[in-house]
């Protein structure tokens, strides 16, 4: 798409902005990630089956209630747009050239009329798939009760020090051999990149200005500073729209960094702090494909913390429950009643999927879409369950369905139903497949848009949009149908090889 076309897009899908929310955030997300080496952007590179910047906007909304959101774009803006999709106080800006955060925010604030606006600004990283409400609240609380003007969020590096290639985030020190703390003790000085570090004299100290006096490190200190900038502010929205204007491009990139507003913000006299989050995990962010995996490591983890003492889980390393289908599950607990859901090494259970009472979805079963199952269903190995948007499967109490089958479409299924293996169902919107009571379907068998009433057996057959049901006449406690072939289209097309 051309920018034209980009703008258009933007403005389809972008709400107004409310000016009577206190809350907005900025999620940065026009970066492609070129060390991602891949075709799709970097942003909507899933971490448990959410992209990420979808997970971070998520968060925003859970955690600062009634807020604006705007998403910066760039490349592959279309995808991210149309991904995100369009949501009430959601707002997308266009930056055209990549020229660092602190002009993608300049870009996202161009959306605020400033004499019309009063309220806080948060801003993240649209790859922080792993960031929660709870740290987002947390960060905006300490924000709002500190008194701060500019807040950065904080991480500490667990591994070796020389490891460590994060900026550090320097702060006013104690004072002198005594430990006096000075008034403005904690404060952030700047953030010095690690390679700055490396390239200082080593028996020479760095000084840096704050508020009118000289504070000196050691090389070592520098080094051995474990705190790293996470790439997570807040600000008061009329300083930092007033000081934003000040940043220069002055380095070898010539880009606008967003981490240049410490320095003005101390110039100007106002208050720069940082506070690190509960657990931190939550702050990583991911440039390449074996971080994103252990990113979605860690989201595995803590699914499976959350309902590994609810459910049985054959491998906790080996299968996929939707972050929705886990809180259905968790509500079902509540109840009191024990669940019995036992779910198999390598099964995938996605949005939409509703689980039942002693639910039995044993090695690689897939179910995607809306599913509905009664209690006491029992889905063998290899089966596959999907259906479009708006298409819906529902299987009745006590439904089994065996080992490689594969169902999809609109599909119900009544109860004390087999479907055996070897067996394919399949349901449009025009023609849903109907299984009544009492059903066996075996053999290898197809079966589209039908009826097939109580009490039957299909085996061998190819059922395309029939009803099956009981003549009146049969005494049958399940009536066979066996062998059903429809006759045969298109055989002026088919001819014998020659040997």
């Amino acid at each position: 798409m051309n920018n034209d076309q980009i703008n258009d897009l933007i403005k389809s899908y972008s709400s107004d902005f409310d000016y009577n929310k206190k809350e907005t955030a900025i999620i940065l997300a026009a970066g492609h990630g070129k060390r991602i080496k891949s075709n799709t952007s970097k942003m909507l590179h899933r971490i448990w089956e959410v992209p990420t910047v979808e997970r971070v906007c998520n968060a925003c909304l859970e955690s600062l209630g009634d807020a604006n959101i705007i998403i910066v774009v760039g490349i592959k803006a279309e995808e991210v747009i149309k991904t995100v999709g369009k949501r009430n106080s959601l707002l997308y800006a266009y930056q055209e050239v990549q020229n660092g955060t602190g002009h993608a925010v300049q870009v996202a604030l161009e959306n605020i009329v400033p004499n019309k606006y009063e309220g806080s600004i948060y801003v993240l990283p649209g790859d922080m798939g792993l960031i929660d409400a709870a740290t987002v609240n947390d960060f905006k609380n300490y924000f709002m009760s500190s008194g701060t003007d500019m807040l950065v969020l904080t991480g500490m590096f667990e591994g070796k020090t020389e490891e460590n290639y994060y900026g550090r985030v320097v702060r006013v020190p104690l004072s002198g051999k005594s430990g006096k703390r000075p008034t403005n003790y904690g404060n952030v000085i700047e953030i010095i990149e690690y390679k700055d570090i490396v390239n200082l004299p080593d028996n020479k100290p760095y000084k840096v200005k704050y508020k009118n006096k000289m504070i000196s490190f050691t090389k070592k200190d520098l080094i051995e500073n474990r705190e790293f900038n996470s790439g997570v502010y807040a600000f008061d929205f009329k300083l930092l729209n007033s000081l934003i204007k000040e940043i220069r491009s002055e380095n070898v990139q010539k880009e606008i960094y967003l981490t240049d507003l410490i320095y003005l913000f101390n110039t100007h006299g106002y208050r720069v702090s940082a506070v690190s989050p509960a657990e931190q995990y939550v702050l990583m962010g991911f440039n390449n494909k074996s971080v994103l995996k252990e990113m979605d490591a860690v989201a595995r983890r803590l699914v499976y913390e959350k309902i590994k003492d609810v459910i049985s889980i054959d491998d906790p390393d080996d299968f996929f429950i939707d972050e929705s289908v886990v809180n259905e599950i968790l509500k079902m607990d509540l109840a009191g009643n024990p669940l019995d859901i036992k779910i198999g090494k390598g099964v995938f259970v996605g949005r939409g999927v509703k689980l039942n009472y002693n639910t039995s979805l044993m090695k690689n079963a897939y179910l995607s879409g809306e599913i509905c199952l009664g209690k006491n269903v029992t889905i063998k190995e290899n089966v596959q369950l999907s259906c479009y948007y708006g298409q819906k499967i529902e299987l009745s109490d006590n439904v089994e369905i065996f080992s490689g089958n594969i169902l999809k479409g609109n599909i119900s299924v009544g109860e004390n139903s087999v479907i055996e293996s070897g067996v394919r169902i399949t349901g449009n919107d025009e023609y849903p497949v109907i299984i009544g009571n009492n059903v066996t379907v075996k053999g290898v068998t197809y079966i589209f848009g039908s009826i097939v009433e109580n009490s039957m057996m299909i085996e061998h057959s190819v059922i395309v949009r029939k009803r099956i049901r009981k003549p009146e006449s049969a005494r049958q406690e399940k009536l066979k149908v066996r062998y059903f072939i429809p006759e045969t289209e298109g055989l002026d097309a088919i001819e014998d090889l020659k040997k």
